[in-house]
């Protein structure tokens, strides 16, 4: 069995492959499943827990989402057989191994009409396009919407899924090549990063955006201020150029009563309906073809350290995943 394990915080170097029997090869507790993973996604959340920056401690196994094959059923779940195929983006600590423990209420059943691959794509970076796009802010067709890092995993579903509500779309990019692929996502207009804000507005007849979702962080976060209407939605959503400074709240009223909010998908996927709910509607987009999965890049998983650097060096386009 390969298993990777984090011995201490610090880059992509950190990660270690072991020949180890990874700690989910031990039998299921009450409540969870094991899984035979067949791929893994790679998010900024284990970035984020690589480096130290939640709960999680050294040494550990990381990797928070997966794809794979329950192959024993813990007692007291229901729903859930050997065999099963199942995905899973919070509950599941250790999806960078061969196999896993999962927490059967956070799992999801796939359909046999969703492969690993589009499965795996859809569920951390799906889910919050999801919540984002009918929760947080319920984009419509009168809304203009920005998008950073258009070209990401999250920025194209965020695109998508907002140009087919009707919504304007605008995305930033660092590239031209990104930038074709944030209009071949629906991006109405895309802008570098460079006095973005100005262009928001001159493109809005002066008005500015309704809501803009930024998973940038601290470069983009002054010019988002400029960018939005009066009463506009600022949404941080990542900090991959670094944290978004400390706010003074009168800031938001100076700047047209504004409104900032900082979610997380663990408090949009609480019980096992709402999360299927929302993985209900992602496939049936999928399958509708309003919703398209990009594949950014694949990694045999004993290369995860040069996923991660690809990831973190914000060169990727779609989502990165790992091949077990």
């Amino acid at each position: 069995m390969t298993s990777i394990i984090v011995n201490e915080h610090g880059g992509p170097e950190k990660y270690e492959v072991t020949d180890d029997s990874p700690a989910g090869a031990a039998a299921p507790a009450d409540g969870q499943l094991q899984v035979g993973l067949s791929l893994a996604g790679v998010n900024f959340l284990d970035v984020v827990q690589r480096r130290g920056g939640t709960p999680v401690t050294a040494p550990f196994a990381p990797g928070v989402e997966g794809v794979g094959t329950v192959t024993a059923v813990g007692a007291g779940v229901d729903g859930f057989s050997v065999g099963d195929r199942v995905g899973w983006m919070t509950g599941g600590q250790g999806s960078f191994s061969s196999t896993a423990l999962v927490r059967a209420d956070k799992a999801v059943p796939l359909p046999d009409d969703i492969d690993d691959e589009i499965a795996v794509a859809a569920l951390m970076q799906g889910i919050t396009a999801h919540y984002l796009t009918t929760s947080t802010f319920p984009v419509s067709a009168s809304d203009v919407v920005v998008v950073h890092a258009a070209a990401g995993g999250l920025g194209q579903m965020l695109t998508q899924i907002a140009a087919a509500k009707g919504a304007t779309v605008i995305g930033t990019t660092s590239t031209e090549e990104k930038a074709e692929i944030a209009r071949a996502n629906g991006a109405a207009h895309v802008f570098g990063y460079d006095d973005f804000a100005e262009k928001v507005r001159e493109v809005s007849d002066g008005e500015g955006a309704s809501v803009i979702f930024d998973g940038v962080g601290a470069t983009t976060f002054e010019g988002d201020l400029k960018a939005l209407r009066t009463r506009g939605t600022l949404v941080v959503v990542g900090n991959a150029s670094g944290p978004v400074p400390a706010v003074e709240v009168n800031t938001l009223s100076a700047s047209g009563s504004l409104f900032l909010t900082r979610p997380t998908v663990v408090d949009h996927a609480r019980t096992p309906e709402e999360l299927r709910s929302r993985t209900d509607e992602i496939f049936e987009w999928i399958r509708s073809g309003d919703l398209t999965v990009h594949i950014g890049d694949r990694f045999p998983l004993t290369e995860v350290a040069a996923a991660f650097t690809a990831l973190e060096s914000r060169a990727t386009t779609g989502k990165i995943i790992l091949e077990h």
